[in-house]
């Protein structure tokens, strides 16, 4: 499942308006720039609900990094088997 969509079902938030609000802020997009001047990209989303879609954005990213991590660690040691690696 997609960051965008994950995110939405969990704030009940349309998925395009979490794809918006990731694209602009994966172009350098500030929480006040977008909440004032791109609403009509998020479709009129306002700050608390940006915040949220944020905050869930920088938990999975931190999330999926530590998978990386975890799962380059056990592949150095030679101990990565397929069924793992779908596991994680």
């Amino acid at each position: 499942m997609d960051h965008a969509k994950q995110i939405g079902q969990l704030l009940e938030i349309g998925p395009k308006q979490v794809s918006s609000v990731i694209r602009l802020l994966d172009q350098g997009n500030t929480l006040p720039f977008i909440a004032r001047y791109r609403k009509e990209a998020t479709s009129g989303l306002d700050e608390d609900q940006l915040r949220r879609i944020i905050a869930e954005l920088e938990r999975i990213r931190a999330l999926d990094s530590r998978r990386n991590v975890i799962l380059a660690s056990i592949d150095k040691q030679g101990k990565l088997a397929p069924e793992l690696e779908r596991q994680l």
